[in-house]
């Protein structure tokens, strides 16, 4: 046993995405240049900082990830997560300009921590779709991946609100889409609003946000947890979705009032969400790993704390503060 108090990373290090090879875990996230635009020496030429551990609780940093593409495409970097398949290495993204124009790409290595290399086209053709983020990819018990991703929506129709929401699609190969696009869950309630009276696409909208897809498969449904709210407020927070079959229909009845996975714990822990989940180093227990605000809203940081199963759904033991075991 082991061990730590979160959150287990010190520096900043947003949408945390963990996995595990041959015995050692890595993690990948957004980086302090995307949140804050301090490009240090390392950030101007690659993104997307990597850590390793072999323990789950303890992580040392082991350079970026991906160097940066032609600056038309964009400088921000977001939310990257990394799939094995078949001896490669698939990296994960978007990138785009600020709160705009975000394209979904993938990059290839045949090394965790990389360098990864980008494939050279969007994964989604960013005329059909001008802000795709968040891909998060999943396989399935057969085999078959698929990939999680987020994109707006503009039509407010059957009470659902108008923003960003979340999608899923069948892929092809590790680097190409189905184009077979099932919405998965939109935003309904109060407590997702992004921001009131935000313009958008030449209109005025209360603009409400889910992003940050995880799925988890558990005794045959699928549960998709989300990040819902706005990244940099006390309102965000992890709750789900669940299915009978990976591409839907998702239903998260019982979200009404509130996050039930992740909340804000006032003056602690602030707006935890993004989440990923990894397997305990004895391979008995799951971790939700995720960022979350300190009390003064100095950084996002990597926290994880245990995943729970209960009869009404998953939760999450946390947001944890305090020296805790794994």
């Amino acid at each position: 046993m082991t061990n730590y108090t979160n959150p287990v990373y010190s520096d900043y290090f947003a949408d945390p995405f963990v996995w595990q090879h041959q015995g050692v875990y890595y993690a990948i996230g957004t980086g302090r240049t995307e949140a804050v635009g301090q490009v240090d020496e390392i950030e101007q030429r690659r993104v997307f900082p990597l850590l390793w551990s072999d323990n789950l609780a303890n992580w040392q940093f082991a350079g970026n990830a991906l160097q940066r593409l032609d600056p038309t495409l964009g400088d921000n970097f977001w939310a990257p997560e990394v799939a094995y398949c078949d001896g490669m290495f698939y990296l994960y993204y978007s990138v785009g300009h600020e709160d705009k124009n975000h394209q979904l790409r993938v990059a290839t290595s045949s090394k965790p921590l990389g360098p990864y290399q980008d494939t050279g086209e969007p994964l989604v053709e960013p005329k059909n779709c001008p802000f795709a983020i968040d891909p998060s990819p999943f396989q399935d018990s057969d085999g078959q991946w698929y990939l999680f991703y987020a994109q707006d929506f503009l039509d407010t129709e059957n009470g659902v609100r108008a923003g960003t929401a979340l999608v899923v699609d069948r892929l092809m190969t590790m680097t190409k889409l189905a184009g077979e696009t099932k919405v998965v869950l939109r935003a309904r309630h109060d407590w997702q609003r992004f921001l009131a009276d935000r313009p958008m696409y030449g209109k005025i909208y209360d603009w409400h946000t889910l992003e940050g897809p995880c799925v988890r498969k558990h005794y045959n449904r699928y549960y998709c947890f989300y990040s819902g709210g706005r990244w940099d407020s006390e309102n965000y927070g992890v709750d789900y979705g669940v299915a009978d079959h990976v591409m839907g229909p998702y239903s998260d009845v019982g979200s009404e009032s509130g996050a039930r996975v992740l909340r804000t714990v006032p003056d602690v822990v602030l707006g935890p969400g993004h989440n990923s989940i990894a397997l305990s180093p004895h391979g008995q227990a799951e971790y939700v790993v995720y960022h979350a605000w300190d009390a003064k809203m100095e950084a996002r940081r990597m926290y994880i704390d245990l995943l729970i199963w209960t009869p009404k759904g998953p939760r999450c033991q946390g947001p944890t503060w305090t020296s805790q075991m794994i």
